[in-house]
């Protein structure tokens, strides 16, 4: 699709019309009219009102040449297509909303990235709403995206209440639930296991001879997410014979400050913990500022995990041990499914993503 550029737009209220001759340029100031139809292009361009709608919806099928001319009548006229029509002929607005926890760090971004350009490659456009953990919120967002035709919808995880699946089904719309994994009847997702992927990560810090181990949890309430790491390091405590009732947990929220926080405060704790596997790199990210501000060495006096493998695990001091999530084909997978369901296919595939751990210098040997 081509776009009238914003200075073109912007020029549109005036009818301002530049007609290029030799190395000069000649703006006439035209007063204004009706606006310019598809027949006012297409008599510009000299060419039928058919091939102009081409240069909009299938410009592959339009003679360069050809597209060109027409083009440069658009601007000459400040032409706005209207999509209006086709909209309502189609009963489709090519529009998908993607409805996030958070934008304030990372976690999301690289997946939402890969899902936008997988939409944009079809002709589809992405809104983006988030919800700050708030599912009243979150419910709240879908009605208003429903009500404005959004075609689908991506959400994150699976903690919300009955009443807002029911309501998707009701109205069919078609939805990918991204980031988690779940059996559930007429409902697709795109994502990976989180217990699975946390238990891996606690299995390789107890092989490193850790006993005291404790964890900054995410906020386990309406978090499918979090709880589910945080019960995935439960089960490996339990596989290798610890208690997983001394584990010490603090719930935090995905700020680094929280991270800093929940950090002191476990290690505060007699005897201290020798390692701390976090919720996700941003917490991982402010334990190791604390550890700095306390004068704490790691991995040599404390070990440190993350979890999701963002951006920020490669750039702090030391690099995080993680776990990498891929978010980029994760995202491109969820907009496959969804555009799938939107084009009627009711059986779409879902898609399950295996984690690994990233290995880098914050988790040690026990000491």
């Amino acid at each position: 699709m081509h776009f009238v550029s914003a200075y073109i737009l912007e020029c549109k209220r005036l009818h301002v019309i530049v007609s290029r001759r030799a190395s000069s340029e000649i703006v006439t100031i035209m007063p204004p009219t009706s606006s310019p139809t598809l027949n006012d292009v297409a008599k510009r361009a000299d060419v039928s009102t058919a091939t102009v709608s081409r240069c909009f919806n299938e410009p592959d099928r339009v003679v360069p040449e050809t597209r060109k001319r027409v083009m440069l009548a658009v601007e000459e006229l400040a032409y706005t297509p209207n999509f209006g029509g086709r909209v309502l002929a189609s009963r489709k607005t090519h529009t998908v909303g993607a409805i996030i926890p958070t934008m304030e760090n990372a976690i999301f971004a690289r997946g939402l990235q890969a899902f936008e350009e997988a939409l944009a490659n079809d002709g589809f456009t992405l809104l983006v709403a988030s919800t700050g953990y708030n599912p009243e919120r979150e419910f709240e967002q879908i009605k208003k995206l429903v009500a404005r035709g959004a075609d689908g919808l991506l959400l994150i995880g699976w903690e919300r209440s009955k009443k807002v699946f029911d309501f998707l089904k009701a109205r069919s719309v078609p939805t990918v639930i991204a980031w988690s994994t779940r059996s559930a009847k007429g409902w697709c997702y795109s994502g990976f296991n989180n217990h699975q992927a946390a238990q891996q990560m606690a299995e390789r810090v107890i092989a490193f001879g850790h006993k005291r181990i404790a964890m900054i949890a995410g906020v386990t309430k309406g978090n499918d997410r979090a709880a589910d790491r945080l019960s995935g390091v439960i089960d490996a405590l339990r596989q290798k014979r610890l208690n997983p009732d001394r584990l010490p947990v603090v719930e935090a929220q995905y700020t680094l400050e929280d991270g800093s926080r929940a950090f002191r405060e476990l290690m505060s704790r007699k005897p201290a913990p020798t390692a701390i596997i976090c919720g996700n790199d941003v917490l991982a990210a402010g334990a190791l500022s604390e550890a700095r501000r306390m004068g704490l060495k790691v991995p040599e006096d404390v070990s440190v995990t993350g979890f999701d493998d963002i951006d920020i695990a490669t750039v702090v001091e030391p690099p995080l041990t993680t776990v990498h999530v891929p978010h980029r084909r994760m995202g491109q997978a969820a907009a496959s499914i969804l555009l799938n369901r939107i084009a009627g296919e009711q059986n779409a595939s879902n898609a399950e993503f295996e984690t690994e751990i990233v290995e880098r210098g914050s988790l040690g040997p026990a000491r």
